[in-house]
C-alpha cells in the first residue's frame, strides 16, 4: 500500500515535469517561428528591392540599346576627325613656317645693320702702348730699398710676399695710381726688403 501511494505521489511529478517541458519546447518553437517570419519579412523586402532594380537596369538598358552605334560608323567618325586635325596641324604648320621665316629676314637685317654701324664707329686706332717706367724714372727709396722684375702671374700681394715687404710700402715707393695693373717685366723698388 506504501508503495501504491509513492507511486501516485510520483505520477503527479513526472506528468507536471513533462508538461513543464513541453511548455518551454511550445516556448521555444513559438520563438524560432517568430524570428522566420521575421526573416521572410526581410527577404520579401529585399526580393522587391532586387526587382526595382533589374526593372531600372532593363529600362537603362533599353536605352544605351538605341544609342549605340556600330564599330563601322566609328571608324568613320575617327577617320573624318583624323583627316580634319591632320588638314588644321598642316595649315598651323605653313603659317608658323611663315611668320618664323619673315621674323628670321627682319632679324638678319638688323643684326647686319647693326654690325655695320659697329664697324664704322670702330675705324681702326692705333693702340698706343703703354707708357713704360724708364728706370730713371722710377723713383729711388732712400732707406735703400733693392727692386723686382714682374714675372707672370705675380700680384702686388705675392711679391711683397716674396719679398718681405708690405704691399702699402710698395705702393707708396711706386707711386702706383692702381696697383692692379702692374705688368710682366716693369720693375718696382722693393723699400724694406729683407
Amino acid at each position: 500500500m506504501l508503495l501504491r501511494l509513492c507511486l501516485l505521489c510520483a505520477l503527479p511529478a513526472t506528468a507536471l515535469a513533462q508538461t513543464t517541458s513541453s511548455q518551454v519546447e511550445l516556448a521555444n518553437l513559438r520563438e524560432d517561428v517568430r524570428g522566420l517570419v521575421q526573416r521572410v519579412g526581410e527577404l520579401s523586402l529585399r526580393v522587391e528591392q532586387l526587382e526595382r532594380e533589374n526593372g531600372d537596369l532593363r529600362r537603362k538598358s533599353a536605352d544605351g540599346a538605341r544609342g549605340l552605334a556600330t564599330v563601322a560608323q566609328l571608324n568613320d567618325a575617327v577617320a573624318d576627325l583624323h583627316r580634319t586635325v591632320k588638314s588644321a596641324v598642316a595649315a598651323s604648320q605653313n603659317e608658323t613656317l611663315q611668320i618664323v621665316s619673315a621674323q628670321l629676314e627682319k632679324l638678319g637685317k638688323q643684326t647686319n645693320a647693326a654690325f655695320e654701324a659697329l664697324a664704322k664707329s670702330q675705324a681702326p686706332r692705333p693702340v698706343a702702348p703703354p707708357p713704360a717706367r724708364a728706370e730713371s724714372a722710377v723713383p729711388k727709396d732712400p732707406a735703400g730699398g733693392t727692386t723686382y722684375t714682374v714675372q707672370k702671374g705675380d700680384s702686388l700681394a705675392s711679391i711683397a710676399k716674396k719679398t718681405g715687404a708690405k704691399q702699402q710700402d710698395i705702393i707708396t715707393a711706386n707711386k702706383l695710381a692702381d696697383p692692379s695693373l702692374i705688368k710682366v717685366g716693369e720693375t718696382l723698388i722693393i723699400p724694406g726688403a729683407k
